[in-house]
């Protein structure tokens, strides 16, 4: 048997925050990070609530990659105030934070979790509909992906508007999040109709306008279709779950604090090769998934195996375009500390919860050989 849930009710385009004034909240907890306070966006919602009649405080100490005690204070200030709403502003650690602090404020009060609405400000994570959330433990220097049904937020607002001041490389890393999103997605082993049909029409848009935004900030067309396919690539992968390109990623980024959809970024054509096996013999069922993407982009060969080594080339071109290096050593990591840490990360990335789902069963070594490749020339 299989199941598609989609319990997040999606308010699209420009101007659709108007909408917050038709929800019945009497008390709103506003979880954002500094800029978003310090831009006045955080008030801007504020101010729509008190039109309402509404009272709102905001709690504005996120940071990038949550962390534990983050989420911590997060609760105990939430408690103080006891809100029947909370609105996560921001990008993916805003919502991943909102969405931990309710839970766990809801599972201590031992009561109904109070009504969650996102309010996405990038076009990457897609968190504003998952039961995902990742949380770091700085001290550990691990992230820890949460997956519980009663985090999927009530409601989104995907204003393409508040992501037109998204810098080009923040743009750019968030772009290829959504890309690993919807190719994890449509490979996992849950895949399944209707996740794929969220996931491959996500990559048909990224395909097409993550360029344009990277390039133009303020083409609101691109910016809408990015956003858009964001939260679709989020329904994917929500249903299907993801693989090891995040177990990777994941691990990756809690070590040497490089951001998410980076990590992604550098390791997804290396995972892509690994998990259609192009190094072994036949053809398995990933294969011939990456190449049905593959055509679908109008990228074929002669043979799958071809034509899924023209769609690593083609992701590269992209990443190339839009000035994300192929290196971890171009983003400031000594190769020698790296190699340190690549049994560590290894690891960690096997225990992930991604790991389940990913359509090839990985060992440790196999692991370690793809954290490798990261370097040009390999670690020796």
């Amino acid at each position: 048997m299989e199941e598609f849930i989609m319990n997040t009710k999606i308010y699209m385009g420009k101007a659709c925050l108007s909408r917050l004034s038709g929800l019945e909240i009497k008390k709103a907890y506003i979880i954002c990070d500094p800029f978003m306070e310090k831009s006045g966006k955080a008030a801007e919602i504020a101010g729509l609530l008190k039109e309402t009649g509404a009272d709102s405080r905001i709690f504005s100490k996120v940071v990038p990659d949550p962390t534990i005690q983050v989420v911590t204070q997060g609760i105990e200030e939430m408690g103080a105030f006891e809100p029947d709403t909370v609105i996560a502003l921001g990008g993916g650690s805003a919502i991943d934070t909102a969405k931990a602090v309710c839970h766990l404020y809801a599972a201590m009060k031992q009561e109904k979790r109070p009504y969650l609405a996102a309010v996405p400000t990038t076009s990457g994570t897609g968190s504003e509909v998952t039961s995902f959330a990742v949380i770091s433990d700085p001290q550990a220097q691990a992230k820890y992906p949460l997956r519980d049904p009663a985090m999927v937020p009530n409601a989104a607002f995907l204003d393409p508007e508040l992501t037109a001041t998204v810098p080009p490389q923040i743009t750019a890393d968030t772009g290829m999040d959504v890309l690993t999103h919807a190719l994890e997605a449509y490979v996992s082993t849950r895949s399944g109709d209707f996740t794929d049909a969220c996931a491959e029409k996500a990559v048909r848009m990224v395909w097409k306008y993550l360029e344009q935004a990277v390039a133009d900030g303020g083409n609101m067309e691109a910016r809408e279709h990015m956003h858009n396919a964001s939260c679709l690539a989020g329904v994917a992968f929500n249903g299907a779950s993801l693989g090891i390109c995040h177990s990777l990623a994941h691990a990756l980024g809690a070590r040497f604090h490089i951001p998410h959809g980076r990590s992604n970024a550098i390791l997804l054509p290396h995972v892509i090769a690994y998990n259609a096996g192009l190094e072994e013999a036949g053809e398995t069922e990933a294969l011939l998934r990456y190449a049905q993407i593959a055509n679908m982009l109008g990228i074929s060969a002669g043979t799958e195996k071809a034509t899924v080594h023209c769609l690593i080339r083609q992701i590269r071109n992209l990443m190339k375009r839009i000035g994300i290096p192929e290196q971890v050593t171009e983003l400031g990591v000594e190769r020698e500390e790296f190699g340190q840490w690549v049994e560590d990360m290894a690891g960690k990335a096997l225990q992930d919860n991604c790991t389940a789902t990913n359509p090839r069963k990985p060992e440790l070594k196999e692991l370690e050989d793809i954290y490798g490749r990261l370097c040009k020339g390999g670690l020796g």
